[in-house]
Protein backbone atom coordinates (compact mmCIF):
# COMPACT_ATOMS: atom_id res chain seq x y z
CA UNK A 1 0.00 0.00 0.00
CA UNK A 2 2.59 2.19 0.83
CA UNK A 3 4.68 1.59 -2.49
CA UNK A 4 1.51 2.48 -4.56
CA UNK A 5 1.17 5.79 -2.84
CA UNK A 6 4.83 6.43 -3.23
CA UNK A 7 4.18 5.82 -7.08
CA UNK A 8 1.01 7.82 -6.95
CA UNK A 9 2.71 10.58 -5.45
CA UNK A 10 5.70 10.68 -7.86
CA UNK A 11 2.95 10.73 -10.92
CA UNK A 12 1.03 13.12 -9.64
CA UNK A 13 3.12 15.87 -11.23
CA UNK A 14 3.13 14.37 -14.40
CA UNK A 15 -0.70 13.48 -14.43
CA UNK A 16 -1.61 17.55 -13.61
CA UNK A 17 1.15 18.75 -16.49
CA UNK A 18 -0.73 16.22 -19.07
CA UNK A 19 -4.47 17.42 -17.24
CA UNK A 20 -3.11 21.00 -17.86
CA UNK A 21 -2.16 20.23 -21.64
CA UNK A 22 -5.05 18.56 -22.77
CA UNK A 23 -7.73 21.53 -21.30
CA UNK A 24 -5.37 23.87 -22.84
CA UNK A 25 -5.58 21.46 -26.23
CA UNK A 26 -9.14 21.40 -25.51
CA UNK A 27 -9.95 25.23 -25.33
CA UNK A 28 -8.13 25.88 -29.06
CA UNK A 29 -10.87 23.05 -30.14
CA UNK A 30 -14.39 24.27 -31.52
CA UNK A 31 -16.97 23.33 -29.34
CA UNK A 32 -20.48 21.80 -30.20
CA UNK A 33 -23.27 23.92 -29.15
CA UNK A 34 -26.36 22.20 -27.40
CA UNK A 35 -29.45 22.07 -29.27
CA UNK A 36 -32.20 24.37 -26.88
CA UNK A 37 -35.05 22.73 -29.32
CA UNK A 38 -35.87 20.91 -26.12
CA UNK A 39 -35.04 23.12 -23.18
CA UNK A 40 -37.75 24.68 -20.68
CA UNK A 41 -35.02 27.61 -19.01
CA UNK A 42 -36.89 29.36 -15.93
CA UNK A 43 -34.81 32.31 -15.14
CA UNK A 44 -34.89 34.33 -11.43
CA UNK A 45 -34.87 38.08 -11.98
CA UNK A 46 -36.79 37.53 -15.49
CA UNK A 47 -38.66 40.20 -15.56
CA UNK A 48 -35.77 43.22 -15.86
CA UNK A 49 -32.04 43.98 -16.17
CA UNK A 50 -29.95 40.91 -17.03
CA UNK A 51 -33.04 38.80 -16.77
CA UNK A 52 -35.17 40.45 -19.18
CA UNK A 53 -32.23 40.11 -21.63
CA UNK A 54 -31.24 36.44 -20.51
CA UNK A 55 -35.07 35.49 -21.54
CA UNK A 56 -35.14 37.45 -25.14
CA UNK A 57 -31.69 35.55 -25.90
CA UNK A 58 -32.58 32.17 -24.58
CA UNK A 59 -35.82 32.37 -27.16
CA UNK A 60 -34.03 33.69 -29.71
CA UNK A 61 -31.44 30.76 -29.70
CA UNK A 62 -34.36 28.31 -29.79
CA UNK A 63 -35.37 27.39 -26.29
CA UNK A 64 -38.37 25.62 -26.40
CA UNK A 65 -39.79 27.19 -22.97
CA UNK A 66 -39.12 30.07 -21.03
CA UNK A 67 -40.40 31.02 -17.31
CA UNK A 68 -39.90 33.80 -15.85
CA UNK A 69 -39.81 34.50 -11.69
CA UNK A 70 -39.74 37.78 -10.01
CA UNK A 71 -41.28 40.01 -7.56
CA UNK A 72 -43.22 42.60 -10.12
CA UNK A 73 -45.62 41.81 -12.38
CA UNK A 74 -45.59 44.51 -14.35
CA UNK A 75 -41.91 43.74 -15.53
CA UNK A 76 -42.76 40.15 -16.19
CA UNK A 77 -46.17 40.76 -17.72
CA UNK A 78 -44.24 43.10 -20.46
CA UNK A 79 -40.89 40.63 -20.97
CA UNK A 80 -43.25 37.33 -21.48
CA UNK A 81 -45.65 39.02 -24.00
CA UNK A 82 -42.76 40.28 -25.62
CA UNK A 83 -41.46 36.81 -25.76
CA UNK A 84 -44.77 35.15 -26.46
CA UNK A 85 -45.30 37.78 -29.70
CA UNK A 86 -41.85 36.71 -30.85
CA UNK A 87 -42.98 32.98 -31.34
CA UNK A 88 -41.80 31.59 -28.17
CA UNK A 89 -44.00 30.01 -25.10
CA UNK A 90 -43.44 31.77 -22.49
CA UNK A 91 -44.63 32.31 -19.11
CA UNK A 92 -44.31 34.28 -15.61
CA UNK A 93 -45.03 33.73 -11.84
CA UNK A 94 -44.87 35.88 -8.65
CA UNK A 95 -41.95 34.48 -6.87
CA UNK A 96 -39.68 35.55 -3.98
CA UNK A 97 -36.78 33.51 -3.78
CA UNK A 98 -35.89 34.73 -0.25
CA UNK A 99 -38.84 32.74 0.45
CA UNK A 100 -37.78 29.30 0.57
CA UNK A 101 -41.59 27.94 1.22
CA UNK A 102 -42.85 30.65 -1.76
CA UNK A 103 -40.07 28.89 -3.95
CA UNK A 104 -41.10 24.79 -3.28
CA UNK A 105 -44.45 26.13 -3.68
CA UNK A 106 -43.88 27.52 -7.26
CA UNK A 107 -41.37 24.70 -8.40
CA UNK A 108 -44.35 22.61 -7.90
CA UNK A 109 -46.91 24.86 -9.95
CA UNK A 110 -44.19 24.80 -12.37
CA UNK A 111 -43.99 21.24 -13.19
CA UNK A 112 -47.25 21.11 -13.39
CA UNK A 113 -48.37 24.12 -15.74
CA UNK A 114 -45.36 24.11 -17.56
CA UNK A 115 -43.19 21.06 -17.42
CA UNK A 116 -39.79 20.00 -16.01
CA UNK A 117 -37.21 22.86 -15.82
CA UNK A 118 -33.95 21.91 -17.19
CA UNK A 119 -32.17 25.05 -17.20
CA UNK A 120 -32.26 26.58 -13.92
CA UNK A 121 -30.61 30.33 -14.50
CA UNK A 122 -30.12 32.01 -10.69
CA UNK A 123 -30.19 35.71 -11.57
CA UNK A 124 -32.21 37.50 -9.19
CA UNK A 125 -30.06 39.63 -7.06
CA UNK A 126 -30.49 42.65 -4.94
CA UNK A 127 -27.83 45.54 -4.15
CA UNK A 128 -27.97 48.13 -1.24
CA UNK A 129 -25.17 50.15 -1.55
CA UNK A 130 -23.86 51.26 1.37
CA UNK A 131 -21.51 50.77 3.62
CA UNK A 132 -21.63 48.26 6.28
CA UNK A 133 -22.59 51.17 9.40
CA UNK A 134 -24.50 52.72 7.16
CA UNK A 135 -26.47 50.08 6.70
CA UNK A 136 -29.91 49.18 7.85
CA UNK A 137 -29.99 45.26 9.26
CA UNK A 138 -32.89 44.34 7.44
CA UNK A 139 -31.79 45.52 4.14
CA UNK A 140 -27.83 43.58 5.20
CA UNK A 141 -30.37 40.40 5.68
CA UNK A 142 -32.16 41.23 2.33
CA UNK A 143 -28.96 41.50 0.38
CA UNK A 144 -28.02 37.55 1.70
CA UNK A 145 -31.27 36.36 1.29
CA UNK A 146 -32.05 37.01 -2.35
CA UNK A 147 -28.58 36.69 -3.48
CA UNK A 148 -27.32 33.82 -1.57
CA UNK A 149 -29.74 31.91 -0.01
CA UNK A 150 -32.50 31.73 -3.10
CA UNK A 151 -29.89 29.83 -5.17
CA UNK A 152 -30.07 26.96 -2.01
CA UNK A 153 -33.86 26.84 -2.82
CA UNK A 154 -33.97 27.20 -6.30
CA UNK A 155 -31.37 24.48 -7.17
CA UNK A 156 -32.87 22.08 -4.40
CA UNK A 157 -36.12 22.31 -5.85
CA UNK A 158 -35.27 21.83 -9.53
CA UNK A 159 -32.09 20.14 -9.35
CA UNK A 160 -33.12 16.61 -8.20
CA UNK A 161 -35.18 16.13 -11.34
CA UNK A 162 -32.66 17.17 -13.83
CA UNK A 163 -30.39 14.59 -11.98
CA UNK A 164 -33.29 12.11 -12.31
CA UNK A 165 -33.47 12.73 -16.44
CA UNK A 166 -29.48 12.78 -16.57
CA UNK A 167 -29.88 16.16 -18.24
CA UNK A 168 -30.34 19.67 -16.90
CA UNK A 169 -27.91 22.61 -16.44
CA UNK A 170 -27.51 24.95 -13.50
CA UNK A 171 -26.44 28.76 -14.28
CA UNK A 172 -25.53 31.61 -11.88
CA UNK A 173 -25.21 35.45 -12.96
CA UNK A 174 -22.72 36.14 -10.14
CA UNK A 175 -19.96 39.32 -10.27
CA UNK A 176 -16.27 40.04 -10.59
CA UNK A 177 -16.89 42.07 -7.30
CA UNK A 178 -17.04 38.10 -5.65
CA UNK A 179 -13.73 38.08 -5.71
CA UNK A 180 -12.11 41.85 -6.61
CA UNK A 181 -14.90 43.73 -3.22
CA UNK A 182 -15.61 47.09 -3.28
CA UNK A 183 -16.54 49.52 -0.85
CA UNK A 184 -20.17 50.97 -0.24
CA UNK A 185 -21.55 47.40 -1.88
CA UNK A 186 -19.90 45.53 1.31
CA UNK A 187 -23.71 43.43 0.98
CA UNK A 188 -23.62 42.65 -2.62
CA UNK A 189 -19.80 41.77 -2.21
CA UNK A 190 -20.47 39.78 0.07
CA UNK A 191 -23.51 37.69 -1.09
CA UNK A 192 -21.80 37.14 -3.94
CA UNK A 193 -18.47 35.75 -2.44
CA UNK A 194 -20.87 33.03 -0.98
CA UNK A 195 -22.45 32.31 -4.30
CA UNK A 196 -19.71 31.72 -5.88
CA UNK A 197 -18.37 29.04 -3.29
CA UNK A 198 -21.78 27.83 -3.51
CA UNK A 199 -21.79 27.53 -7.40
CA UNK A 200 -17.69 26.43 -7.02
CA UNK A 201 -19.07 23.62 -4.86
CA UNK A 202 -22.04 22.66 -6.71
CA UNK A 203 -19.75 22.11 -9.86
CA UNK A 204 -17.18 19.85 -8.33
CA UNK A 205 -20.41 17.72 -6.85
CA UNK A 206 -21.58 17.09 -10.71
CA UNK A 207 -18.75 16.27 -11.86
CA UNK A 208 -19.82 12.24 -11.66
CA UNK A 209 -23.24 13.25 -12.69
CA UNK A 210 -24.16 12.81 -16.17
CA UNK A 211 -25.37 15.41 -18.35
CA UNK A 212 -26.30 17.96 -15.85
CA UNK A 213 -23.39 20.94 -16.02
CA UNK A 214 -23.05 23.91 -14.30
CA UNK A 215 -22.31 27.82 -15.95
CA UNK A 216 -20.78 30.52 -13.72
CA UNK A 217 -20.71 33.90 -15.52
CA UNK A 218 -18.58 36.88 -13.48
CA UNK A 219 -19.30 39.97 -15.23
CA UNK A 220 -17.69 43.33 -14.87
CA UNK A 221 -20.15 46.55 -14.18
CA UNK A 222 -23.00 46.17 -16.01
CA UNK A 223 -25.51 49.22 -17.64
CA UNK A 224 -27.99 48.38 -15.83
CA UNK A 225 -30.64 49.97 -13.49
CA UNK A 226 -29.73 48.32 -10.46
CA UNK A 227 -26.19 49.78 -10.45
CA UNK A 228 -27.68 53.22 -11.64
CA UNK A 229 -25.09 56.10 -10.46
CA UNK A 230 -22.10 53.82 -9.68
CA UNK A 231 -19.32 56.08 -11.47
CA UNK A 232 -16.07 54.05 -13.38
CA UNK A 233 -13.50 56.53 -12.97
CA UNK A 234 -12.11 55.30 -16.66
CA UNK A 235 -15.02 54.51 -18.40
CA UNK A 236 -13.00 54.39 -21.98
CA UNK A 237 -10.70 51.89 -20.16
CA UNK A 238 -13.27 50.50 -18.68
CA UNK A 239 -16.47 50.29 -20.37
CA UNK A 240 -20.26 49.09 -18.57
CA UNK A 241 -21.06 46.29 -20.20
CA UNK A 242 -24.51 46.12 -22.25
CA UNK A 243 -26.47 43.64 -20.75
CA UNK A 244 -27.93 41.95 -23.91
CA UNK A 245 -24.01 41.07 -24.30
CA UNK A 246 -23.89 39.31 -20.75
CA UNK A 247 -26.63 37.86 -22.15
CA UNK A 248 -25.61 36.72 -25.37
CA UNK A 249 -22.22 35.41 -24.11
CA UNK A 250 -23.94 33.53 -21.04
CA UNK A 251 -26.22 31.36 -23.82
CA UNK A 252 -23.28 30.65 -25.11
CA UNK A 253 -21.22 29.68 -22.12
CA UNK A 254 -24.25 26.83 -21.68
CA UNK A 255 -24.73 26.35 -25.43
CA UNK A 256 -20.82 24.58 -25.13
CA UNK A 257 -21.19 23.90 -21.28
CA UNK A 258 -18.93 26.31 -20.14
CA UNK A 259 -18.03 26.53 -16.48
CA UNK A 260 -16.60 29.74 -15.67
CA UNK A 261 -17.54 32.92 -17.88
CA UNK A 262 -15.43 35.86 -16.73
CA UNK A 263 -16.75 39.14 -18.72
CA UNK A 264 -14.81 40.96 -20.44
CA UNK A 265 -12.03 38.56 -20.65
CA UNK A 266 -9.18 41.30 -19.08
CA UNK A 267 -10.97 40.31 -15.69
CA UNK A 268 -8.70 36.90 -15.52
CA UNK A 269 -5.92 39.28 -15.41
CA UNK A 270 -7.46 40.93 -11.92
CA UNK A 271 -7.62 37.61 -10.32
CA UNK A 272 -4.24 36.44 -11.02
CA UNK A 273 -2.55 39.84 -10.08
CA UNK A 274 -4.50 39.90 -6.61
CA UNK A 275 -3.11 36.25 -5.99
CA UNK A 276 -0.13 37.10 -5.22
CA UNK A 277 0.53 40.99 -5.50
CA UNK A 278 1.11 42.72 -1.61
CA UNK A 279 -1.89 44.34 0.06
CA UNK A 280 -0.30 47.56 -0.11
CA UNK A 281 0.15 47.55 -4.35
CA UNK A 282 -3.64 45.81 -4.48
CA UNK A 283 -4.59 49.28 -2.38
CA UNK A 284 -2.76 51.43 -4.25
CA UNK A 285 -4.34 50.01 -7.58
CA UNK A 286 -7.90 50.72 -5.99
CA UNK A 287 -7.46 53.98 -5.60
CA UNK A 288 -5.79 54.64 -8.77
CA UNK A 289 -9.00 52.99 -10.46
CA UNK A 290 -11.42 55.27 -8.14
CA UNK A 291 -13.16 51.80 -7.14
CA UNK A 292 -12.89 53.49 -3.11
CA UNK A 293 -15.36 56.23 -4.24
CA UNK A 294 -17.52 54.32 -7.00
CA UNK A 295 -20.27 53.97 -5.07
CA UNK A 296 -20.46 57.58 -4.01
CA UNK A 297 -22.81 58.46 -6.91
CA UNK A 298 -24.73 54.99 -6.53
CA UNK A 299 -28.80 55.33 -6.37
CA UNK A 300 -29.99 52.01 -7.48
CA UNK A 301 -33.61 51.09 -8.72
CA UNK A 302 -35.89 53.49 -8.42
Amino acid sequence: MELRSACRMCFFPFQMLFTIVKAGLLALLPNRRKDLSREVVLITGGGRGIGRHLAKEFAKQGARKVILWGRTEKCLKETAEEISFSGTECHYFLCDVANREEVYKQAKVVREKVGDVTILVNNAAVVHGKSLMDSDDDALLKSQHINTMGQFWTTKAFLPRMLELQHGHVVCINSILSQSPIPGAIDYCTSKASSLAFMESLTLGLLDCPGVCCTTVLPFHTNTEMFQGMRVRFPQLFPPLKPEIVAQRTVDAVRTNKAFLYLPWTMHALVILKSFMPQIALEEIHRFSGSYTCMNTFKGRT
